[in-house]
């Protein structure tokens, strides 16, 4: 369509385009950013973790404005938006943040965005991103080495967990179903459904793809979970039995490295074994725990994470990387590949055939993508190996001395260690738990006290939900946290409980007691 406009020539040839900023004011802007954020940084430990506000108060801070017509100083603007956001923000770089698995975010990773911002790579054909494309490949191979997972693999960085456990999701579909999936879609003569296994305690991911790829999440097999909330091995190979003599296709068995509620690990030897006497394709979740497979002290089982045809790692949570950064690594590259390219007329990144560069449209779902891999690198390259094994090794003695200190602690019940995510509840003194009233009970002075804690800013943590009772969850992926900060936390969760408990309590508890 041809649209007939008047053109000022001269106007054109002196164009100042409004949202252009001089080096000079843009060096100054920077500085003045950098500023604020350092001094931001620095005062994390002495703000509360959560204003505690609500909707109606972070709206009106913001404002009902309608779209501007005229624009406005960009000094103003950075100075105002850096208020708004340090003063109402749930700021998960705290070192007493523990609610959920989003770490405290490594300094160098926002300079690195900052970095990426300005280059503006589309690291979705080698020709628009060279370097950019290169270090996402370094950076992947890095991440492989890492956890112990072969470097030949194929992998790209996505936006977080569920993307990266799609992906997975995606390849094994095209591996394991014998049809070409991708021209036929899910319908085969044989109308055989194709199953997948997960345990009980599997993210909700796995809901997610089975839906939206059109599978339903009826085809989802969900195996039991033994009392340390990891697969049972002889379940999972009944049900497979059972599907495969009721002419089902099973092609798809995830295994958990660090389950969100408890971090649980399941048995990935034995889940790599029936995967191979099957011939189905074994995808590892771990976007939470596969980075503990680097230290020395990981478990056989976590170790087997090498095994998997595919795994799933966040590096926005135990590589400390800000938002967002996932990654799929694909032990064969080709699939891929197989899974995702097309050639249409108007690409035109071949490039010469033994130069060829990486084009990661052809390993997955984007075409146009970010430069999301350079935080990680530059944070790898900054930390090393040593560095991430101590890091992620203090993370997990803490956790461990926050269960020691709730076992030690008389109104206090430890439930769960793993990694580093420990689960405990308050119990009071003046009550045996075990009846269904004082369970229930519990479970709501519990509730209650979590929802305090987060509101008073002192402390942030989640909950877990085991056998029916509602447990406190604190999920140490935090470079801040000290051992004092762990040290405080029984007796602010202690303090906040005795003043809530009798408020709340039944009449018949009370008079129980």
């Amino acid at each position: 369509m041809k649209i007939d406009v008047d053109v000022d020539t001269e106007a054109l040839s002196r164009r100042a385009a409004p949202i252009e900023i001089a080096p000079e004011e843009f060096r100054e802007l920077g500085y003045r950013t950098v500023d604020l954020v350092a001094d931001f940084l620095a005062s994390l430990p002495e703000k509360p973790v959560n204003p505690g506000q609500g909707t109606r108060e972070i709206r009106a801070r913001l404002g009902n404005r309608s779209l501007p017509e005229r624009g406005a100083a960009p000094r103003d603007l950075l100075e105002e938006t850096a208020r708004l956001l340090f003063d109402h923000s749930l700021f998960n770089g705290h070192p007493r943040f523990w609610g959920y698995i989003t770490s405290s975010a490594a300094p160098i990773g926002a300079l690195a965005d900052l970095l990426a911002s300005a280059v503006n790579p589309n690291v979705g054909a080698w020709d628009l991103s060279p370097m950019a494309s290169e270090i996402e490949a370094q950076a992947v191979r890095w991440i492989a080495e890492l956890i112990g997972y072969p470097s030949s693999c194929g992998g790209l960085f996505v936006s977080g967990g569920n993307m990266a456990n799609f992906l997975g999701f995606l390849a094994a579909r095209t591996a394991k179903v014998p049809w070409n999936v991708r021209e036929l879609g899910l319908r085969n003569e044989a109308a055989r459904h194709l199953r997948v296994y997960v345990s009980s305690e599997t993210h909700t991911w796995i809901q997610k793809a089975a839906d939206q790829y059109g599978l339903g999440t009826k085809s989802i097999r969900w195996i039991p979970a033994d009392s340390e909330r990891r697969i049972d091995p002889q379940a999972l190979r009944r049900q497979i039995q059972e599907d495969i003599d009721s002419g089902d296709l099973p092609f798809l068995v995830v295994g958990n490295a660090g389950t969100v509620s408890t971090g649980a690990v399941d048995p990935l030897p034995e889940l790599s074994a029936i995967c191979r006497e099957h011939d189905l394709w074994l995808h590892v979740d771990g976007a939470y725990g596969a980075p503990a497979a680097a230290i020395p002290e990981a478990s056989e089982d976590l170790k087997a994470l090498s095994e998997a045809d595919s795994v799933a790692i966040d590096p926005h949570k135990w590589l400390y990387a800000p938002l967002e950064a996932g990654c799929v690594l694909v032990r064969n590259p080709k699939v891929l590949r197989d899974t995702f390219s097309y050639h249409p007329p108007y690409y035109t990144f071949d490039g010469e055939a033994e130069q060829a560069g990486t084009n990661y449209f052809e390993y997955g779902p984007q075409n146009s993508r970010g430069f999301r891999a350079l935080k990680v690198w530059l944070a790898l390259r900054q930390v090393g190996r040593e560095g991430y094994e101590r890091m992620i090794s203090d993370d997990i003695r803490l956790a461990r001395t926050l269960y020691e200190l709730a076992q030690s602690e008389p109104e206090l019940e430890a439930f769960t260690h793993s990694l580093s995510i420990t689960t405990f509840r308050y119990v009071p003194a003046d009550l045996r738990s075990g009846s269904k009233e004082v369970e229930e009970y519990l479970n709501e002075l519990n509730r209650t006290v979590l929802a305090q804690l987060q509101k008073s800013g002192e402390a942030y943590l989640s909950n877990a939900v085991i056998d029916g009772r509602f447990l406190l969850r604190a999920c140490i992926v935090n470079f801040r946290t000290t051992l004092e900060d762990i040290e405080n936390l029984p007796g602010l969760v202690t303090r906040i409980a005795k003043e809530v408990d009798p408020q709340i309590r039944p009449a018949e508890l009370r008079a129980a007691s």
